[in-house]
């Protein structure tokens, strides 16, 4: 008897392993996503945050989702769903028991009036009331 043949998937599946959930989940690390929560059909939570970190073997680290940072510990979950958009990017669910959480890369656009809150947009800071000033060193000499 021969050990089976190891599985193989093609733009969809559904992984137990650790290996291959971390796998799978690397791309998304130092990446912008979007999450939601589900507990059996209803939406718990939502939001966009910053992938952090991946972990496995660390069951000291917790699985967190905020607006600043997401910590993925693969430990935390049974499984993890996959499947490939039409644009060719994943959409990811992590599922333990009854409880999802469906990670997809956040989009990123012009925006408009369609876009979504949570969607992603870069940082401003006003600086018009600010004056640049230049300090001169103590053995600078200002030519007269």
């Amino acid at each position: 008897m021969s050990t089976p043949p190891a599985k193989f998937f093609v733009n969809q599946g559904v992984v137990s392993s650790a290996a291959d959930m971390l796998h799978l989940l690397r791309p998304l690390l130092k990446q912008t996503v979007s999450y939601r929560y589900l507990r059996g059909r209803e939406v718990v939570s939502h939001g966009t945050g910053w992938v952090e970190r991946i972990v496995t073997d660390a069951p000291d680290t917790s699985t967190y989702f905020t607006p600043l940072a997401i910590t993925l510990n693969i430990d935390s979950f049974e499984h993890l769903e996959f499947e490939t958009r039409p644009d060719q990017l994943l959409v990811y669910v992590l599922v333990q028991g009854d409880e999802r959480v469906i990670v997809e890369f956040a989009p990123i656009g012009a925006g408009g009036e369609d876009a979504s809150p949570f969607a992603p947009r870069q940082l401003e800071f006003d600086t018009s009331d600010f004056v640049q000033m230049e300090l001169l060193g103590l053995d600078a000499h200002e030519d007269e």
